[in-house]
């Protein structure tokens, strides 16, 4: 990162944990000197409506700030560019020091998102853990939960959990649905991925067919679970533009195809 100049000009993302600041719904435009960044440090991370978009280290103000998740609305290339600089800023700020020698990093430039050691020059690069993301279908209905961080909202979505070390993706999938849900699966097919700066994952989308067993919940992590039939009026859903609700879409759309070939 650079010290901002005042005629440093663009779009400006400002950034506190996994929310950004908006002025009017908007990212602020302009230059460093009318948004009062001129003492702060910055970089370019990419361009948005053909201007550049600069990134500012995190810093506490009093600026209004707005949850990222909200920003789904956006064109995929936006909201992605967006979680970019979310999770710039939380690598920054949880790599200032050196994970070998303890001394202090120096700041990153453009040309590479890394962080060296001013004493050992042990290089670090950006953290990303890796999240699975499941649809399971089973004839005419979808295997959906409500989680228990989505206690209060009542969403129902699908099933995901975190690749563990020395698995592969596949490994991750089927651990992960019979754990929470206690069923086997079988037919899994990667679908997409999708960049979840909540503050650092990569979301990997599958769908899969139901193979064996009866739902039994992992009561740590799941309220409820059931299969939904596709078309009696599905609960309720995580917001467009997530990948849990492109996933089950899909699942959707795969049902009624085949139920027009009956």
């Amino acid at each position: 990162m650079q010290r901002l100049q005042t005629k440093d000009f663009g779009y400006w993302l400002l950034t506190k944990g996994s929310n950004i600041y908006l002025s009017d719904g908007k990212l602020p435009f302009g230059t460093a000197d009318e948004l009062a960044l001129d003492d702060k440090c910055g970089m370019v991370i990419g361009e948005y409506q053909d201007a550049p978009l600069w990134l500012v280290e995190e810093f506490d103000d009093s600026r209004n700030y707005f949850s990222l998740r909200d920003q789904l609305i956006l064109p995929e290339r936006i909201f992605n560019l967006l979680n970019r600089g979310v999770a710039l800023n939380y690598f920054w700020k949880t790599h200032r020091f050196c994970g070998v020698c303890g001394a202090k990093t120096q700041a990153m430039t453009p040309q590479e998102w890394a962080v060296e050691c001013t004493q050992c020059q042990h290089r670090t690069y950006p953290m990303i853990a890796p999240s699975i993301i499941v649809a399971v279908r089973k004839g005419d209905s979808i295997l959906l939960a409500n989680h228990v961080r989505h206690r209060e909202e009542k969403i129902y979505t699908t099933l995901a959990g975190f690749v563990e070390v020395g698995e592969t993706l596949e490994q991750t999938v089927e651990r992960e649905v019979f754990e929470e849900s206690g069923l086997k699966i079988k037919n899994l097919r990667y679908i997409g991925s999708q960049p979840w700066s909540f503050p650092n994952s990569l979301m990997l989308g599958f769908l899969a067919d139901y193979a064996e067993g009866e739902i039994a919940i992992q009561p740590e992590e799941l309220n409820d679970a059931g299969w939904f039939r596709y078309d009696a009026g599905l609960p309720h859903l995580p917001p467009p533009g997530t990948i849990a609700r492109k996933l089950i879409e899909l699942s959707q759309q795969i049902c009624a195809d085949e139920a027009q070939q009956l």
